[in-house]
């Protein structure tokens, strides 16, 4: 009996039988008449099966919890996506405990409350969105002590604080049985792990072991989600900073290979568009020059930019807003960086770049054109200082202080002057222009001349061998270089250095001739005036011919105050008319002939003969000449 009796519970057992069927062979041995002994023993037997029944339960259980374990282990390790490690867990936590409804919330720093991060089984929209004041609920309960919590009926349980909106959202979602055990990080509650079920029951022991143990691979997970994020952070922050200071590297090397560059070529005496071409090189694009008075001193760059750089209404805006500025300004593909201080910088640097300028290509360009006014302030100052030593020899000259050939040649010599050419004197009449002198002294230098200024005039001594030539030239170049028109006169081939003195007085009464004749802004030599330009070298000759042919009626017209002088002026200008002369004079023809009758009692009979007639209106001329102070008294 008792073989059989083991062989029977040992089946039920191997099939995984539920309990009830344990009872089975009691009740079949009881109704066909077992003894008291055997049915003992069969009972005996049922209760030894259903304890190993028991324990192979407990024994799987446990398995699962540590397969879920090693599970949820597994996935830590390999932390990829924090949510979905979270998920995993609580929908272990729902399995394990065989809960309608597994969640976990964490809190909410910025609005100092709790929220749901990961719900699994949940139907409620309401309940996945609900937010847990700190110490409501009894998830509140469980954050605020660090204990597990739990309750086999959450309506009727009062140990925690009940609130409209969470009894609303856990009613909604049916549930009644809740456990809840804090995901502890030290001492620091961080978040509350729960299993709910939809019908009253208590959760056992191990229940809650297994929801702690599981609560405390979520801790792990959110931590070392934090840590990652941290790392990834400093890592991004390092590779940021490692990127900027990798630029920075660049940007330094790159100015300070411009520099080096520029300054080289500064002390190798190199000029503005070599300057210009080493900023284009590095900045890429092309480049322009402008002086102080915006005209084009170098173009360095492609032709496909020339038309950008052609348009002289927008280079000159950008350039008149970099002035105004102090600094690198752009304006659609043109950047412009002013070289000097104040509103009148001693010159532009204008760059065609399609792309834009970073800060230190800005720079770079900037110092550039800085580099660019020194190389021009640099060439001014020696200008200035050759042109006071060139100035001072012509003043000399010009004064009559040099009178030893000897001398002259040294001081010539040491200046560059071939003396052996031929030698023009030139005076300009320009209005004192502010840049004159400095154009001036640069002009002679690069011809092998001298030059000086005084007042309104400046005088230049030029190798050549036409005065008008050397006239006309000189004023073509100061119209182009400064855009002023001025009144350029030529002497020479001039004797050194004794006729100087002559040269200069002829050039300047050429020009007072020139104004008096209306021929302002115009250039010539005395040759170029005709029987007028002839007389300038007679000196006391035209005085003494204009005293001959015209002295009496000059004389009377100054005694008498009348208008001979005129009369005769209009007379021969309107072919000798007395009735066009009577017009023009708004006189009598009557007062015509009297005072033509007047003037051949000064003058004689005859002086409307042809020849003396020619003589006479010559004679006009020159009185004229002389009342403007073409001639000297």
């Amino acid at each position: 009996m008792t073989a059989v009796t083991c062989e029977i519970f040992l089946e039920m057992l191997e099939r995984e039988a539920p309990a009830v069927e344990f009872e089975a062979p009691l009740l079949e041995a009881r109704a066909a008449g077992a003894s008291a002994a055997e049915l003992a023993e069969l009972d005996s037997a049922k209760r030894a099966a259903l304890r190993v029944r028991a324990l192979l339960e407990r024994r799987a259980r446990r398995e699962a919890e540590l397969a879920a374990l090693f599970d949820t282990a597994g996935d830590l390790a390999g932390l990829r996506d924090v949510d979905a490690v979270l998920q995993a867990i609580v929908h272990r936590a729902r399995r394990l405990l065989h809960a309608d409804v597994a969640y976990l919330t964490l809190p909410d720093p910025q609005r100092g409350d709790t929220f749901m991060r990961v719900t699994d089984g949940s139907g409620s929209q309401a309940f996945r969105s609900t937010r847990l004041a700190m110490g409501d609920g009894l998830g509140g309960l469980v954050a605020q002590t660090g204990m597990p919590y739990s309750t086999a009926d959450y309506f009727a349980d009062q140990r925690f604080r009940h609130t409209a909106a969470i009894d609303s959202a856990v009613r909604e979602e049916g549930l009644v049985a809740i456990l809840g055990v804090p995901m502890k990080l030290g001492d620091q509650v961080i978040g509350v792990l729960f299993a709910s079920h939809r019908d009253f029951r208590p959760y056992a022991p191990e229940e809650i072991a297994l929801l702690v143990s599981l609560a405390a691979h979520a801790t792990i997970a959110v931590d070392s989600a934090r840590l990652l994020t941290e790392t990834r952070t400093a890592l991004a922050e390092l590779s940021a900073a490692s990127a900027a200071m990798h630029a920075h590297y660049n940007t330094v090397e790159r100015a300070a290979q411009a520099h080096d560059r520029m300054t080289d070529l500064v002390v190798r005496g190199g000029g503005v568009a070599d300057v210009a071409t080493v900023a284009a090189d590095i900045l890429g694009g092309a480049l322009l020059v402008l002086d102080a008075d915006g005209r084009r001193l170098t173009e360095i760059g492609a032709p496909s930019a020339h038309e950008q750089l052609g348009d002289e209404q927008a280079v000159g805006e950008i350039a008149a807003t970099a002035a105004e500025l102090g600094r690198a300004v752009v304006a659609k593909e043109l950047w412009a960086a002013p070289g000097g201080a104040g509103s009148r910088p001693l010159c532009t640097l204008v760059l065609h770049h399609p792309g834009e300028l970073s800060p230190a290509d800005q720079r770079i360009l900037e110092r550039a054109a800085l580099v660019t006014a020194l190389l021009l302030l640099f060439q001014r100052s020696i200008a200035e200082a050759e042109g006071r030593v060139r100035g001072e020899l012509l003043d000399d000259l010009l004064d009559g202080r040099v009178i030893d050939d000897k001398a002259l040649h040294s001081r010539a010599t040491l200046l560059g002057i071939d003396l052996t050419q031929p030698q023009m004197l030139v005076v300009a009449e320009h209005g004192g222009h502010h840049r004159a002198a400095a154009w001036t002294t640069h002009y002679v230098m690069s011809r092998h001349g001298l030059a000086v200024t005084r007042g309104r005039h400046t005088i230049v001594l030029l190798p050549g061998n036409d005065a008008s030539a050397t006239a006309h030239c000189v004023a073509k170049e100061l119209l182009a270089a400064l855009g002023i028109s001025a009144t350029v006169a030529g002497s020479g081939p001039v004797d050194l250095p004794d006729r100087v003195p002559t040269a200069y007085r002829e050039a300047r009464q050429c020009i007072q001739l020139m104004n008096a004749l209306g021929k302002h802004g115009s250039s010539a030599s005395a040759a170029d005036l005709g029987f007028i330009g002839l007389l300038i070298n007679s000196g006391d000759n035209v005085l003494a011919f204009l005293n001959t042919t015209l002295g009496p009626v000059i004389d009377y017209d100054l005694r008498r105050g009348a208008p001979l002088i005129d009369t005769l002026e209009t007379y021969f200008a309107t072919s000798c008319s007395l009735s066009n002369s009577a017009k023009l004079l708004h006189i009598h023809v009557n007062t015509v002939t009297q005072r033509l009758d007047r003037i051949t009692a000064l003058l004689g009979e005859g002086w409307q003969h042809p020849d003396r007639a020619l003589e006479i209106q010559l004679a006009l001329r020159l009185h004229r000449l002389r009342e403007s102070a073409a001639f000297p008294s």
